[in-house]
C-alpha cells in the first residue's frame, strides 16, 4: 500500500526532536563551525532522502515540494525548541543555545518557534496533501510566503541590531537560504495561474460599476487599512525616539515592549512604517479602482505577514521570558492585546473578502461572456 506523501513527511519531520537529543549529548559538540557544519549535514541528508523518495515512486514532483518538506522538518527543530524554553521538555537544545544562536532564547523567539512549528507545519502537510492530488495550493502557499518572508525580516535584522548583535556564532548564517527560499516560492507562485471562479461579464459589470459609498464593507476596510497605516507611523516614530509627549506616555504606559533591547520589536515596527505602509496604501487603492486582480495575491500575503508579526509581538510582550519592566502594564493588558489583534484581523478580513467575491478586482471581459470563456481564446 502507497503511504501518502504528506504521511511520509510528517515521519521524516519527527525525526527532528530524536536527531536534537542526539546531538545535544554529544560532547563534541562545542564548537561554533563544527555546530553549522552538522546542522547543514543534517538539513542536506533530509532533501537526499526526500529526492530518493519522490525517485522511488517514480512521480513528477512540483519543486516546491521540496522546499515545503524541507522546512517542514525545521518546523519541528522550532516546535522542540519552544517547548524546550518554556520548560515542557528539556535535554534536546542547550548545545545549540550555547554555541549556535543564543538570541533563541528570548521571548520574541520562542512565539516564533510556536508558529512555525504549529501553523507553518500544518500549512505545509495540507499544501502537499493538495499537491499530489492535483488540488490548488497556491492561495495556502502565498500566506506562508507572506508569513516566512516576515519572519526573516524581523528575525535576522533583529538578531544584528539587538543586544545579541555582538554574540553571533556561524550557526546564524543558515537563516539565509531559508531567508531567501520564500522569495523564490514566491517567484515560481506568481507564475502560476490563479484558480478563479467562473463569473460572467455583467456580474464583473455590475459589481465595478459600484461605487465606495455603495460597498460598505469595502469602505469599513478602507477605514481599517487608514487606520493600520497611522498606527504603523505613529509606531515607527516611537521606536525612533520621537521625543513627543504622546509618545513617550504611550511606549511606558502601553507598549514598554517596543524598547526591549532585543531589537526586534524595533525592527518589527520599522518594517510596518517602511513595508507595510507603502503596502497598505497600495491595497486601499485597490479596493477603491476596480479590476486590480493583484489584490487577490498581495491580500494573501500581507494577511500571512501580519498574522505572523502580530503573534510574535503580542505573545512577546507578555511572555516571562520578556524582563517585567517590558511587558505589557497588568491594568493596560486587554487593551494592548485586543489592539494589536485588530492589526492581525483586518487583513485577513481583507483577504477573506477578496477571495470570497472577487468580481470588483478581475479584468472586464465582452458582455455576455464570462472570465473563463476568456481565457480559452
Amino acid at each position: 500500500m502507497r503511504i501518502p506523501e504528506e504521511l511520509c513527511v510528517l515521519g521524516l519531520s519527527l525525526l527532528a526532536p530524536a536527531v536534537l537529543y542526539t546531538m545535544n549529548n554529544l560532547p563534541a559538540l562545542h564548537e561554533p563551525l563544527l555546530i553549522l557544519g552538522i546542522g547543514m549535514a543534517v538539513l542536506g541528508g533530509v532533501l537526499l532522502l526526500l529526492f530518493l523518495l519522490t525517485v522511488q515512486r517514480k512521480t513528477t514532483v512540483d519543486p516546491l515540494f521540496y522546499v515545503f518538506a524541507e522546512f517542514s522538518f525545521t518546523c519541528l527543530v522550532g516546535l522542540t525548541h519552544a517547548l524546550e524554553q518554556d520548560g515542557f521538555i528539556s535535554g534536546f537544545m542547550g548545545f545549540y543555545l550555547k554555541m549556535g544562536e543564543p538570541h533563541l532564547s528570548t521571548a520574541f523567539a520562542v512565539m516564533m518557534s510556536y508558529w512555525e512549528g504549529v501553523v507553518h507545519f500544518g500549512l505545509f502537510l495540507i499544501i502537499i496533501h493538495r499537491m499530489f492530488r492535483g488540488k490548488s495550493y497556491r492561495s495556502l502557499a502565498l500566506l506562508w510566503v507572506g508569513s516566512s518572508i516576515m519572519h526573516q525580516l524581523v528575525h535576522i535584522p533583529g538578531v544584528v541590531v539587538g543586544k545579541y548583535g555582538s554574540n553571533i556564532h556561524p550557526a546564524f548564517w543558515r537563516n539565509v537560504p531559508f531567508f531567501l527560499a520564500p522569495f523564490w516560492a514566491a517567484f515560481v507562485l506568481f507564475r502560476r495561474p490563479r484558480v478563479m471562479p467562473i463569473v460572467t461579464a455583467d456580474k464583473i459589470m455590475a459589481e465595478q460599476k459600484k461605487g465606495l459609498l455603495s460597498r460598505p464593507l469595502d469602505l469599513l476596510l478602507v477605514a481599517l487599512l487608514l487606520g493600520g497605516v497611522a498606527v504603523s507611523v505613529f509606531r515607527g516614530f516611537v521606536v525612533l525616539d520621537c521625543p513627543l509627549n504622546f509618545c513617550f506616555k504611550y511606549i511606558y504606559q502601553f507598549e514598554p515592549y517596543l524598547k526591549d533591547p532585543v531589537g526586534f520589536p524595533r525592527v518589527m515596527m520599522l518594517v510596518y512604517l517602511f513595508y507595510a505602509v507603502p503596502l497598505m496604501t497600495i491595497l486601499i487603492y485597490g479596493l477603491i479602482r476596480p479590476g486590480c486582480g493583484w489584490m487577490l495575491d498581495w491580500t494573501l500575503i500581507f494577511a500571512g505577514a501580519t498574522a505572523q508579526a502580530q503573534w510574535c509581538h503580542i505573545g512577546a510582550s507578555v511572555h516571562s521570558r520578556t524582563p517585567f519592566t517590558y511587558r505589557v502594564p497588568a491594568d493596560k493588558l486587554w487593551t494592548v492585546i485586543t489592539f494589536n489583534v485588530v492589526l492581525a484581523v483586518v487583513p485577513a478580513l481583507l483577504a477573506l473578502r477578496c477571495h470570497k467575491s472577487p468580481a470588483y478586482f478581475m479584468k472586464p471581459v465582452p458582455k455576455g461572456q464570462s472570465n473563463s470563456n476568456k481565457k480559452k481564446k
